[in-house]
């Protein structure tokens, strides 16, 4: 009995200590920076006083204040100082947009959900059409956190020259002011503090009564939108979304006019999530109309991308390349690709990849590195014969040409050259076609054609397209893989880039190492094989 005794009591001992140990991993996994990123895109309470007519709204759905911590985590060992510093920046940048500082106000007691709403106040500044206002919500960790900020908050502005008004409006208090802290120009700003634990700031009092007004009626509130819901939980986790019209995706996020301004077109949702040290951006552009191509579901855009090589800082998989380029073609993608796609194909070296661009009806692959352009097509689309016509109007002559055992159609261009007082022509090359695997291959330069043959790929842009094919659940239309450089270079002339580089007070562009985009039409907005959404997903990669 005394030996059952003494088991009974080892074994309760041992399961007691498992469930300490299993509570403590618990807790400490809870509490990891790791863990704030997993979490799913959906509608939280400040929802509620955002207008659904807003020009863009974005909603922070972690803790601000580990951020830091979780940059810091992911990056390399000797790049941890630095990358936690820089998104420390970009945090406290982005609060003091609002006139608020992070670390002295907010960081005892902010919570996980951060909500703001850009408006349209042309109607608060006589008749301004380009005056805008906002709403930022804040969550609250505990009941008391909020409240004793609003008590500093407007003491320290009243100490500066601040005339406070205290008003109720549908039953909350709200305070307003004209005024700033010494040193800054005054502007107007309202607060309103909810149930305690979620506080309201405002561009002024006739905005937050506006944001107070929709969180009365679902139909105006994003809170009630069951097509917003529905469009989050299909983008599924991540950190943050937005919100974006027409006119706010032109005005902060560089969509060209050409799209912006499509009457068809109803606005934009995008989600953003973290994969270690990458960012991930999934997005959904409405339109009223089913005005987006159904995908080509065939395999040849795999085995196209399977059969890529050689060093490239571009690559590409395109669907339907005619009709992209297509200056009449009514198709979103193509008016949002084509202008980009047309200044690529208008290099006098890129006369070869022109022609036969716009005689395939897709897939096409193109890839352009230090070896030159390089395309890959079907073997009877285009038709070699169709493109070889085009060329030689073009004057230039058509040939073969044996090279590493392969016998190789080639187009070249007489070339009139003087040496030592004496003339004579030579021929340059300017495209090679070399026939494999059920496809054909289309190269500026024969090294381009060898480096394809050798299946070398230091770049990796094929594998990073395919691992956003796996991500994407849909068949795609366009893909693009850039390399560092591209990467940069593009992202420079983006606003919302522009804009996280004034928010962090330092260049980020030489983090970046590539860049991947992937475009499909959404499946679920489909009834006659058309789509009426178009589905975007981004993955930006820093080291």
């Amino acid at each position: 009995m005394k030996g059952r005794s003494f088991l009974l009591a080892l074994v309760a001992s041992a399961m007691v200590l498992l469930t300490l140990a299993l509570g403590v991993w618990w807790a400490m996994a809870r509490q990891s920076p790791l863990r704030i990123v997993d979490r799913p895109l959906e509608l939280t309470r400040a929802a509620r006083f955002m207008p659904r007519d807003a020009e863009l709204t974005f909603n922070w759905l972690v803790d601000p204040s580990r951020i830091p911590a979780y940059a810091r985590a992911v990056a390399p060992v000797r790049q941890r100082e630095a990358v936690s510093e820089s998104t420390r920046q970009l945090r406290d940048g982005a609060f003091a947009l609002a006139g608020l500082n992070f670390n002295d106000e907010l960081r005892d007691w902010i919570g996980p959900q951060v909500s703001l709403a850009v408006l349209d106040d042309s109607t608060a500044n006589a008749g301004d059409p380009g005056a805008l206002g906002w709403v930022l919500a804040l969550s609250s960790q505990d009941d008391d956190g909020a409240r004793r900020f609003l008590q500093r908050f407007w003491q320290t502005r009243s100490l500066a020259g601040t005339d406070l008004q205290i008003t109720r409006y549908r039953g909350m208090g709200v305070i307003s002011g004209r005024g700033a802290l010494l040193g800054r120009d005054p502007q107007p700003i309202a607060t309103a503090l909810i149930d305690d634990d979620l506080l309201l700031l405002a561009s002024g009092r006739g905005v937050l009564e506006q944001a107070l007004d929709v969180s009365q009626l679902e139909s105006l509130q994003l809170q009630g939108d069951e097509g917003l819901a529905n469009d989050l939980r299909s983008l599924g986790s991540g950190v943050a979304f937005l919100t974006a019209s027409p006119a706010a995706m032109q005005r902060w996020l560089g969509v060209p006019a050409v799209i912006a301004n499509r009457g068809d077109l109803t606005g934009l949702v995008a989600g953003l999530a973290t994969q270690g040290t990458d960012l991930d951006l999934k997005a959904l552009v409405r339109f009223r109309d089913e005005v987006i191509p159904a995908a080509d579901e065939r395999s040849d855009a795999e085995a196209l991308l399977a059969g890529a090589g050689g060093d490239a800082h571009a690559l590409a998989l395109l669907s339907a390349p005619q009709a992209l380029i297509n200056p009449d073609s009514q198709n979103p993608l193509a008016q949002w690709i084509a202008p980009a796609l047309r200044r690529a194909l208008e290099s006098s070296t890129a006369e070869g990849a022109a022609a036969v661009a716009a005689l395939d009806s897709g897939p096409l692959l193109f890839q352009e590195g230090e070896a030159g352009w390089l395309l890959g097509s079907r073997a009877d689309a285009p038709s070699p014969d169709a493109v070889s016509r085009q060329l030689e109007q073009g004057g230039l002559v058509g040939s073969t040409l044996d090279a590493d055992g392969q016998s190789l159609q080639v187009w070249t261009r007489l070339v009139r050259q003087r040496r030592h007082g004496e003339e004579s022509l030579t021929a340059d090359l300017a495209v090679a076609l070399e026939h494999g695997s059920g496809f054909n291959w289309w190269g500026q330069t024969l090294e381009g054609l060898r480096q394809r043959r050798s299946g070398s790929d230091p770049s990796a842009l094929k594998q990073h397209l395919q691992e956003l094919r796996s991500l994407v659940k849909a068949p795609i239309t366009q893909q693009l893989a850039l390399s560092a450089d591209p990467s940069r270079d593009g992202l420079a002339q983006w606003r919302p880039w522009i804009l996280l580089q004034g928010l962090g007070g330092r260049a980020l562009s030489p983090a970046v190492q590539s860049l991947t985009l992937a475009a499909a039409p959404d499946s679920a907005s489909s009834q006659s094989g058309e789509s009426s959404s178009l589905r975007l997903h981004a993955r930006l990669r820093f080291g």
